[in-house]
């Protein structure tokens, strides 16, 4: 999916400025985790073990009020921390006593605790808070989406920011309780199990539960009206899919295509290994937005992926980031390749399993469409700078390294490679060093030349010698797979969404 953004160059140096660590004495936490990309994302001092959500929203007006209790334990001794936050707040307390807050930057909320908190130490803090999502903007843009008849909160970085105050970085993972009260005949789609369902009074409470870790850009929040259908799949997985009610000639594409899920889920595991989480689905708001995500266990999809019909193919992609993003992380966000690359890999399989094209025609197709002055080549994947993050490069370049990786290792050494990743990682953070030195490993065989020709160089790598002939013969691109242009209108929604904002 996906929207980049570059946090503005003064603001990202003066946050890169850390004030020196003092034995004598407490000192604040950074304001950022310590990523390159995006300096002023996620906080340091701290790491965040559960976020328990207790919310309600109107959908008429918009207003989302709740309760944050965070459960942590700082890293350093603290005189003050940073959430990532945008909505308003009334009352913070650490460790049951009230503490003083204020707002900072562009998105942070500063919160200082009545006494300094000690290294190693386990730490509560509640906060209580509320506002109207849609009317907040940080480095002029919002990752809240209203819908006619509610919202959405679905982004990539971050999304948090406008409905829960967090620790927001991939680095931060938790496990999730999500309680949502709203107007009865109204739903509220999150990640994970539905605990329970109750209504009183004119209003229902739904409570969702992520018990594996999450990270906080992988939480979603939906509420609208949709039409919610339930299953399991083969290997026993309970799945939850929603549709908005009012998507209109997108309906039956979009379930066609959502309901589909269990299947994928389960082919996939043929290829990644088990499943790595407890629950499983999608939903499909009415949203105007362009893009697809990856949120754990339960994408979300907007209506334009579905406009031409159905399409399986964006739907095997984010189930493919449940292990190759969602349950292995990235470290930092210049490793996006870890999730994007193979997500896209994925489809490549699809498509050969669905008879409409092999990877190495769709390879060999990405290769020659592209010629050597192609701006194509100048992304690295392996790094694409913040500006690049979501480049088509970073996808399909991504891909195409992942096809050449497998010519280079073996058929037997690239699937090893491919299960065995998201099992020795689970759960975690990974970095692309990680997986190059994994992929030594399994295939006993240096590759630091290798990886840096297919996902640093700025140039179009040499036709694979075994190849080199028949892609030399020819400037045409070669003969389009069937599967490509559903693959295709993928690239160009993530395009779009990257070079134009939202």
């Amino acid at each position: 999916m996906h929207r980049r953004l570059i946090v503005p160059g003064a603001l990202a140096a003066s946050l890169l400025l850390a004030v020196p660590a003092s034995a004598a004495a407490p000192t604040p936490g950074a304001p950022g985790i310590g990523d390159p990309y995006y300096p002023a994302y996620g906080n340091g001092g701290y790491d965040v073990s559960h976020y328990d959500l207790r919310l309600t929203y109107r959908p008429a007006t918009d207003e989302l009020e709740g309760t944050a209790t965070l459960l942590a334990r700082t890293t350093q001794d603290l005189s003050r921390f940073d959430l990532d936050f945008l909505l308003d707040v009334s009352e913070v307390r650490v460790n049951g006593a009230k503490a003083s807050f204020t707002a900072s930057g562009e998105h942070e909320l500063q919160i200082t605790p009545r006494t300094p908190l000690a290294e190693g130490t386990d730490v509560t803090v509640v906060v209580r808070y509320g506002g109207v999502p849609s009317s907040k903007s940080a480095y002029g843009f919002t990752s809240w989406h209203r819908t006619p008849d509610g919202g959405v909160a679905a982004n990539e970085p971050e999304a948090a920011w406008w409905w829960f105050p967090s620790n927001d970085h991939p680095l931060d993972k938790a496990t999730y309780d999500v309680s949502v009260s709203v107007p009865e005949g109204t739903q509220a789609i999150s990640n994970g199990t539905l605990q329970s369902r109750t209504t009183q009074r004119g209003w229902t409470r739904f409570a969702w539960r992520s018990n594996r870790p999450q990270a906080t850009y992988l939480a979603t929040l939906a509420v609208g009206r949709f039409d919610v259908t339930t299953g399991t799949t083969d290997s026993g997985i309970p799945v939850v899919n929603a549709y908005s009610e009012d998507l209109g000639d997108h309906y039956g594409a979009a379930r066609a295509s959502v309901e589909r899920t269990g299947e994928v889920a389960d082919w996939l595991a043929e290829y990644f290994g088990p499943y790595p989480f407890g629950a499983l689905g999608g939903y499909v708001p009415n949203t105007t937005t362009g893009y697809a995500l990856e949120t754990q266990t339960r994408p979300f999809y907007s209506p334009r992926q579905f406009a031409n019909g159905s399409n399986v193919s964006v739907v095997v992609h984010e189930l493919a980031h449940q292990w190759y993003g969602d349950s292995v992380s990235v470290a930092g966000w210049k490793d996006i390749w870890i999730n994007e690359g193979f997500a896209r890999y994925a489809q490549w399989l699809w498509s050969e399993h669905e008879g409409e094209g092999t990877a190495q025609e769709l390879a060999d197709h990405v290769y020659a469409s592209h010629p050597a002055d192609d701006a194509f080549w100048t992304v690295g994947p392996g790094d694409p700078g913040p500006e690049n993050q979501f480049h088509t490069a970073v996808y399909d370049r991504g891909a195409l390294a992942l096809q050449a990786l497998r010519n280079e290792i073996g058929d037997e050494a690239f699937f090893t490679v491919l299960k065995g990743w998201p099992r020795r990682h689970a759960y975690g953070n990974a970095t692309v060093g990680d997986f190059r030195a994994y992929a030594e490993e399994v295939s006993g065989k240096p590759l630091s030349a290798f990886f840096d020709t297919w996902l640093y160089e700025p140039s179009k790598p040499a036709a694979p010698a075994a190849r080199a002939a028949s892609l030399a013969r020819t400037a045409k691109p070669a003969p389009r797979p069937e599967s490509w242009k559903k693959i295709a209108a993928t690239n160009t929604v993530h395009a779009h969404d990257a070079h134009h904002g939202r």
